[in-house]
């Protein structure tokens, strides 16, 4: 059945048939074990970068998929200033990751990205059907949103040099899961063909 208003009202104009997710970039590791996370992430944020910036110049939709960490009072632009401008351990790593002007900005208040968010609307108005993930951490936030995103038919990119985990044994083990479990393809981010699809 064809949708009522074809592009949200003008807020979801890119029609696509593959999308991309960063999952909790925008983030300052101000938690017990983010330092730690923070040792793992730092090595995938160029790969993430390089791969949102290829989406961008061939027009597929890029969405930041991200808690707000108790900020409820905050948006976007206060949660990237926060990790920009307090001094927080995550600045250089959000630096590289900051969205750009067209990019979409889903608010998740729980693991998945799909739960209670606007993220399904998006992506069925972009025509999505392939999804690729990326993002923080990969045995948590990262695992939650392909599960859900499986459980409602999307196919399933997640390249393995754009996830981390506090450490390689998780990364590892939910990587598996995701391959074995949501047919995921796990290639690294170079390796993936990106092709603008309607």
């Amino acid at each position: 059945m064809p949708a009522i208003n074809p592009d949200l009202h003008g807020n979801a104009p890119d029609k696509c048939g593959l999308a991309l997710l960063l999952i909790d970039v925008i983030n300052d590791f101000d938690f017990p074990e983010g330092e730690q996370l923070l040792s793992q992430a730092q090595g995938i944020a160029p790969a993430i970068a390089r791969l949102a910036q290829k989406a961008r110049s061939i027009g597929v939709p890029v969405h930041y998929v991200n808690d707000n960490f108790g900020r409820w009072r905050s948006d976007l632009r206060a949660q990237i200033a926060h990790c920009l401008h307090d001094e927080g351990r995550g600045e250089n790593f959000v630096r590289q990751l900051r969205p750009e002007e067209g990019d979409y900005f889903v608010l998740k208040p729980k693991h998945s990205g799909f739960f209670s968010t606007t993220l399904e609307t998006l992506l069925r108005y972009h025509g999505a059907e392939r999804l690729i993930v990326t993002g923080i951490a990969t045995n948590i936030r990262v695992l939650f949103t392909p599960n859900d995103a499986y459980m409602r038919d999307f196919s399933l990119i997640v390249p393995s040099d754009c996830v981390a985990s506090n450490t390689t044994e998780l990364n590892r083990f939910a990587l598996d899961e995701m391959r074995t479990i949501l047919k995921a393809d796990l290639r690294r981010s170079d390796a993936i063909e990106l092709r603008q699809k309607t």
